[in-house]
């Protein structure tokens, strides 16, 4: 599927209230709990997701349309998230996140970007040559992809509860990262 901004946006508009309905309210075990060593909770990838709304997505997009490729993207800490949650509850998580959220679409409509400018190129630190299309498609495969991490993660807490059924519930048997 070609990238189109509007069907981008629509779908990263949609992201905060799909965390809130799978997490709000839920009882600790359900957000708390991991997939194992080195894996994260539910409530670790919420405080990733507002970390990279901070730091990734616009702030890199507008290195892109300033810079090209004469600046480097600042590196993503991608475990920020451990210090940066102290403290706060996952519903304060969500809450940060959606208005973080509202921001950053409200930030990238007003770029106005025309068709030329998905086609520019900035420098990132680990891969190199990145347009902007394709950090814009990025950011919103990153949410799908947290989304079915966190589905994934939750799944797994019932997974030797389901018994015989296990071999056929595919989400069980996904990777683990």
């Amino acid at each position: 599927m070609k990238f189109e901004l509007d069907e981008a946006m629509a779908a990263l508009s949609r992201t905060p209230a799909a965390l809130n309905a799978m997490l709000s309210g839920l009882p600790r075990n359900w957000v708390e709990n991991n997939e194992g060593p080195e894996t994260w909770s539910p409530y670790d990838v919420i405080g990733h997701l507002v970390h990279c709304e901070r730091t990734d997505w616009i702030p890199r997009a507008k290195i892109i349309l300033e810079y090209g490729e004469t600046r480097a993207f600042d590196p993503l800490d991608r475990f920020a998230q451990f210090e940066e949650s102290k403290g706060k509850t996952l519903g304060e998580l969500l809450e940060e996140f959606a208005a973080l959220r509202a921001r950053s679409l409200v930030t990238l409509r007003e770029m106005n970007l025309g068709p030329g400018d998905f086609e520019k190129v900035g420098k990132h630190p680990a891969l190199g040559k990145v347009a902007l299309k394709e950090l814009l498609a990025t950011w919103v495969t990153h949410d799908l992809d947290h989304i079915a991490q966190i589905a994934r993660t939750m799944a797994k807490q019932y997974a030797t509860e389901v018994g015989p059924w296990q071999a056929f519930v595919s989400i069980l048997h996904d990777r683990k990262k």
